[in-house]
Parts: structure tokens; sequence; C-alpha cells
């Protein structure tokens, strides 16, 4: 009845980010995205593509400095879609 629970988890999302069960570059990311990782990089690559065709219509319209902030915003989300993805798929199968 009253047996020791063994359970070394870290309590609440505090303790849960100072110790996380992730390896390397992986703790660079959010916990909310790391949880729902493929979606947040299929968000990621959508929203850089959004990004990237405003920055393409700026350019049309000769408005050179927010194209290329939106052009820069666009390729970091992108190249941050494909790192989430490809994390994705590298991943180990969860038990």
């Amino acid at each position: 009845m009253n047996a020791s629970h063994d359970s070394s988890a870290p309590r609440g999302l505090r303790g849960w980010w100072a110790s996380p069960p992730r390896s390397g570059s992986r703790r660079l990311i959010n916990p909310m995205e790391y949880r729902h990782l493929r979606a947040a990089g299929i968000v990621r690559l959508a929203g850089g593509g959004f990004l990237v065709f405003g920055g393409i219509m700026c350019l049309a319209y000769r408005s050179y400095g927010w194209a290329a902030l939106l052009l820069v915003l666009g390729a970091l989300n992108l190249g941050g879609g494909v790192w989430y993805v490809r994390l994705t798929r590298s991943r180990p199968a969860e038990t």
C-alpha cells in the first residue's frame, strides 16, 4: 500500500525542460514543437513558403527592404521546417 514510487522523472514543465529526454541539437527545440515535430515542420514549411512568396511580390513592386526581410525570414523558416522533418525521419520508433 505504501510502496515507494520509483519515478525519477522530473516534475512539471520546468523540470522537464531542465533535463529533457533528448540529446544533442534536439534540446534546442521547444518542448511543444518536439512533441508534434512533423506537424511543426510542415507548418514551418508552409509559413516559409508564404513568406518567400511575399518577398517575391515585394520585389515585383520594388520594395527591396521588405523583400529582403521577408526572404530572409522565409529562408530561415524553410530551413527549420526541413530540419524538423529530417529529425522526424531519423528519430527511433517510440514503443
